[in-house]
């Protein structure tokens, strides 16, 4: 027997697209479960604890950023967001509070299959890597990479999955730029299109739980045309 079917819950109140990607995703080898309220779906997520959540934006009872914040403290599975065509704000909204990465709908199946094997690729590779029993130290941040925490001058920091990947991956690397080529191919597998910002807003939100000032950052630094450095001291 292989390992148990990784279970997808889908936050989606167009009952005809939910139904449509259930039967993809299922097609896919994943188990889906469907939920059109807002408000239950924060019930939900918390009591079932599924492998991924794929969030619409647009819900009755209570709206998907709501939701995600909502569920975030507590849950560290990855979160893809639904967004509307050309809705900017709601994406970097979305991804600030929270969410690991987004769509624009329409929806096209094969993209969405990509982007959630990417997310959960991530999962795997972090449980499965040689390296999780090291421990990190760069400086005053501490990274353990088997119980995947972080603590900063001695002090807890939560974060989500995609902000430990990507703090680890900087760890790793501290005192070398690290170029956003580099990052999309080597955490999403995929390539970087020039106008992605996700890698950008999570490197915000890191800035923001480690209290490095987001304008003249002394920790995470933002090299000009080149990408960003973790700071060796």
């Amino acid at each position: 027997m292989g390992p148990p079917a990784k279970r997808i819950f889908l936050v989606e109140d167009d009952l005809k697209l939910a139904s449509l990607v259930k039967e993809f995703l299922e097609g896919a080898g994943f188990v889906v479960d469907i939920e059109p309220r807002g408000d239950q779906a924060v019930l939900r997520i918390m009591e079932e604890n599924p492998d991924l959540v794929i969030l619409d934006l647009m819900l009755p009872g209570l709206d998907g950023l709501s939701v995600c914040r909502q569920v975030r403290p507590k849950f560290q599975n990855p979160i893809l967001m639904l967004t509307a065509l050309g809705d900017e704000i709601d994406e970097v909204v979305g991804l600030e509070i929270g969410a690991d990465d987004y769509l624009v709908k329409p929806v096209r199946p094969r993209l969405l299959l990509a982007r959630v094997h990417s997310l959960l690729r991530r999962i795997e590779t972090a449980a499965t890597r040689e390296d999780d029993s090291m421990i990190l130290t760069v400086g005053p941040l501490i990274l353990d990479g088997a119980k995947r925490t972080v603590s900063f001058h001695d002090q807890p920091i939560e974060l989500t999955t995609t902000e430990f990947d990507l703090l680890w991956y900087f760890a790793k690397r501290a005192g070398q730029v690290v170029n956003r080529e580099e990052l999309y191919l080597d955490l999403r597998g995929i390539e970087w299109d020039g106008l992605d910002r996700s890698i950008d807003i999570n490197v915000a939100r890191l800035r923001k739980k480690l209290g490095d000032d987001g304008k003249h950052p002394q920790l995470i630094k933002s090299i000009r045309g080149a990408g960003y450095l973790l700071a060796g001291r």
